[in-house]
């Protein structure tokens, strides 16, 4: 089980949002390169990173911040990053700088044209974020919720090739009120792709839940707030969790 620290970028500095709101933001760090480090030298495997900015104006604008990122970790450790990923030269960029992997989120639901070409043309890193609310996806930031059920788009977006779906519950998200565990199971044993939890982890206990159904496609979760607040200690999470599915 991956444990996957998120680094949320706005104007430069390291923030968490409460339940996505950009207005009730939390600045963590002014120097997002050694907020990697300190994560990475906690232990952990892969890095989830978000440009705030970017997801808002639908283009990226923590590119420096990133670039920092990427230099300091450099080839060793994935990192992962969405928000405001709307267009293939954006794809290539990020990818030629290092990145290992791109979330393509309200773009894959609102163009999925632009996602089986991303899908097409970078093949292996193109992972898909789903954010849902009652089992129904929601877009742009969480502001606009669809019709769309999770299990059908994740069952389309597999058959095009995606590496994996990050699935967060939307009403739980920065609030550590716990892993949506059955509705992450349900979209998990739906596919065969990997599914990446998110949204809500507040405790080891999230861990050790997400732990016991791991076998059914969960790779990782991605940790917030808990981290940061200290409602979560990461290092001792991450190794509790190498010890329940060594």
């Amino acid at each position: 089980m991956l444990l996957i620290p998120a680094i949320d970028l706005k104007d430069g500095h390291c923030v968490r949002l409460k339940q996505g709101d950009m207005d009730q933001s939390t600045t963590f760090g002014e120097d997002p390169a050694a907020m990697a480090r300190r994560w990475i030298d906690a232990g952990a495997r892969r890095l989830h990173l978000v440009d705030l900015n970017g997801a808002f104006a639908g283009k990226p604008k923590n590119y420096q911040a990133i670039k920092s990122i990427l230099k300091e970790v450099g080839e060793d450790i994935p990192v992962q990053l969405g928000g405001g990923i709307r267009d293939l030269d954006t794809i290539e960029k990020y990818i030629d700088g290092g990145l290992r992997y791109v979330i393509i989120g309200t773009a894959a639901v609102k163009n999925p044209g632009f996602l089986k070409d991303a899908c097409s043309a970078f093949g292996g890193h193109i992972i898909v974020g789903l954010d849902a609310k009652d089992g129904k996806v929601a877009t742009d930031g969480w502001s606009k919720l669809t019709g769309h059920e999770v299990v059908d788009l994740a069952r389309k977006f597999e058959d095009w090739g995606v590496e994996s779906i990050v699935y967060t519950d939307i009403g739980r998200d920065g609030m550590l009120s716990g892993i949506n565990i059955d509705a992450t199971v349900k979209l998990a044993q739906a596919l065969t792709i990997p599914v990446i939890a998110s949204g809500g982890l507040g405790s080891m206990r999230d861990i050790e839940q997400l732990c016991a159904v791991e076998s059914e496609g969960i790779e990782g979760v991605i940790c917030g707030r808990a981290i940061y607040s200290g409602d979560l200690d990461f290092a001792a999470a991450q190794e509790r969790a190498d010890a329940l599915n060594g």
